[in-house]
């Protein structure tokens, strides 16, 4: 994927729009097609930003100590959805999980893996929601628009990225953005400087 899509609205997102206008995500951190894609949608509203994530083989397996809407640490050991979003101005990106029953985390760094001072911590008013059933699952996110644009000087200029882990306790690694070289043997989403520009769209008539 050359670039990823953030859909800008007057309205706020329904699951069905991740049905309608998420991207698939079909391979592997190596470049490997996976038999069931995931599906995320970035969406920007009034008020906020907006992530939506979904995969259709099970109902995802959770980090067990996770709750619905809670923050959680180390979501990654199991089946989560991520973004990276990474400042246009600066070094500074953030790290977002989403886990299928809406437990999530967040991190900001100042380069590759490194925390910027205080993290992490959890953002303020963030909220998420879910729908799990014995086949697929679906979680949505929220942050506030505001507290991205004063942390992370987000605009249209940001670059992002969306990654999976899935089919848990296996677990495939999934990204849009191409991150991998030939000569890596292990998955590592903390590249920054491979993160995807952002394509602007304003009409849902895509």
């Amino acid at each position: 994927m050359q670039d990823i899509p953030l859909i800008f609205s007057s309205q706020s997102p329904k699951f069905s729009d991740l049905e309608a206008h998420g991207i698939l995500i079909s391979k592997t951190w190596s470049q490997q097609k996976v038999r069931h894609a995931a599906r995320a949608l970035f969406w920007v509203d009034q008020s906020h930003f907006h992530f939506l994530a979904g995969h259709r083989n099970g109902p995802g397996l959770c980090h067990p100590e996770s709750q619905p809407s809670k923050y959680q640490a180390e979501l990654w050991k199991y089946d989560v959805a991520e973004f990276f979003l990474k400042s246009p101005l600066s070094s500074r990106y953030l790290e977002f999980n989403l886990a299928p029953n809406g437990a999530w985390w967040s991190a900001a760094f100042t380069a590759a893996r490194t925390p910027a001072p205080g993290e992490p911590s959890a953002i303020p008013g963030v909220h998420t929601s879910s729908e799990r059933n014995p086949t697929s699952w679906r979680a949505s996110a929220r942050l506030p628009l505001a507290w991205l644009q004063a942390n992370l000087a987000f605009s249209e200029e940001s670059t992002l990225n969306a990654t999976f882990i899935i089919n848990s306790p296996t677990q495939d690694f999934l990204s849009a953005a191409q991150l991998a070289d030939p000569s890596d043997t292990a998955p590592d989403f903390h590249r920054p400087d491979r993160f995807a520009p952002i394509r602007s769209i304003r009409s849902l008539s895509l």
